[in-house]
């Protein structure tokens, strides 16, 4: 199979400024090596009454955890395993604070990745780690 060559458009769903019904999250440094982004998810991304549902939940941690290599390191990867586990439930309409660092150091092609969401009082609603994998011929815009 030929390799793909990955090309961001800016329509991602995520962080696409270009996407009309995107979400357009934005990025920070966080610490020496990590990332952070804020979000208010609205009842729209809900599941039962007035709580975020949980694979909105593992989007943000996918999302700032593959923006970590290539904001802090020029390095372009894909998830290849996205392990989540949610611990409290996200109520709808309260900032949440996703952040993401690396697990380990890079081990040829595989770059591993650790994140969490928080409320703003500390509070954990879930954690992920991640298996990305880093890919040749992509170009961002």
């Amino acid at each position: 199979m030929p390799e793909r060559l990955w090309e961001d458009d800016q329509m991602c769903f995520a962080c696409g400024t270009k996407n009309p019904a995107g979400l357009h999250l934005q990025f920070t440094p966080e610490g020496e090596q990590g990332l952070r982004c804020e979000y208010v998810p609205g009842k729209i991304y809900q599941s039962f009454k007035d709580v975020v549902h949980g694979g909105f939940i593992g989007l943000l941690l996918d999302e700032v955890i593959v923006n970590l290599p290539w904001l802090r390191s020029k390095l372009l990867v894909v998830t290849a395993e996205l392990t989540l586990r949610l611990y409290h439930p996200a109520p709808v309409e309260q900032l949440l604070i996703i952040t993401a660092c690396y697990d380990g150091e890079p081990r040829g092609r595989l770059v591993r990745i650790k994140g969490e969401v928080r409320l703003a009082d500390g509070t954990l609603i879930a954690a992920a780690r991640a298996k990305c994998m880093k890919v040749r011929g992509g170009k961002r815009t």
